[in-house]
């Protein structure tokens, strides 16, 4: 690890004038460092900061960008209101990460590509127009949805995956004041620069992200694929919510994480389902539309069958919730 300036924010107004790379749990950002992945000259430490707050009201629930993922997973509203993104959080990391590991940095986890996180390899993300070795290199665990010819690694997060799917909307401060975007657009595809991973601007940090109430979230459901039960990323997975009334689909809801550059949501595969019964026909279909882009390399042509499979079967469990 390099030599860097280390500082603790008194306020978000501080942390903003401050700049530098931000600090919350450090799950993380800390281990990049380690690696000289990446090299802060300057960490603000954001721990300290009143953004812990977790607040739920009719219309949704605000959480805080410091709230811990165990907190979250276990807070009573989650649970009872949007039990899919408690399955999510409990389905990642492990227990003594979740203690640590914030809302914030969940949203902001840089990928756990092989080649990204080994400096003896090239990377695009890491070294821009350096190459990529994982094109023609051990690709299992990489993405096939939202590749590019500079890029193929997949997103992380199984939170991100149910943020997307319900709609949530990030809020931040910078320089230039607030403003909030919605969890689908926070996160870019790799295109030609897949260095910048996040539409954040310059000394923007993140304040809350704000999860809209809404009938499919109640019975929504996490469903993850990985190849051990517990502490492993997945190889694919599904978030899936559905408002059914009167033995019809009347709103759907899902996105698919493992397989993705981003958080993966096709609105018109869950527009698909609206109109109809559930059925695991209906189901499938919606699942074939969500994949019809994959784009297989190599050893993750698994990847597209796979998760079709959890889509499915999120559907499925959702439609069946009680």
């Amino acid at each position: 690890m390099k030599l860097f300036t280390y500082q603790r924010a008194k306020s978000v107004d501080d942390a903003i004038e401050s700049g530098g790379t931000y600090l919350a749990g450090g799950t993380s950002l800390i281990d990049l460092m380690k690696l000289e992945v990446l090299n802060a000259n300057r960490l603000t430490d954001l721990g300290r900061l009143d953004l812990r707050k977790i607040q739920a009201d009719p219309k949704g629930i605000k959480l805080g960008a410091l709230a811990s993922n165990t907190e979250v997973a276990n807070h009573p509203d989650i649970k009872q209101r949007w039990p899919g993104i408690s399955q999510a959080l409990l389905a990642g990391a492990s227990p003594q990460l979740r203690n640590v590991a914030t809302v914030s940095g969940n949203l902001l986890q840089r990928t756990r590509c092989a080649y990204y996180r080994d400096l003896a390899t090239r990377c695009n993300k890491r070294v821009p127009g350096q190459g990529c070795d994982a094109l023609e290199g051990w690709t299992r665990m990489h993405a096939v949805l939202g590749t590019s010819e500079k890029c193929i690694a997949a997103h992380p997060s199984d939170f991100c995956v149910a943020l997307a799917a319900l709609d949530a909307i990030v809020h931040v401060q910078g320089p230039k004041g607030e403003r909030e975007l919605p969890l689908t657009e926070l996160h870019l595809l790799p295109e030609d620069h897949p260095e910048r991973e996040f539409a954040l601007n310059e000394g923007e940090l993140i304040t809350h992200v704000y999860v809209p109430a809404q009938p499919a979230a109640l019975k929504s459901r996490y469903v993850k694929a990985r190849d051990r039960q517990s502490y492993a990323f997945a190889l694919a997975s599904c978030m899936a919510g559905l408002e059914i009334s009167q033995g019809v689909i009347r709103s759907a809801r899902f996105a698919m994480g493992g397989v993705g550059t981003k958080p993966w949501r096709v609105p018109a595969a869950e527009q698909s389902l609206v109109g109809a019964a559930p059925s695991r026909e209906v189901f499938k279909k919606a699942a074939d539309l969500a994949l019809a882009g994959a784009k297989p390399r190599g050893e993750n042509a698994f990847k597209a069958e796979l998760a079709k499979r959890c889509v499915v079967r999120a559907l499925i469990t959702s439609s069946e919730a009680a």
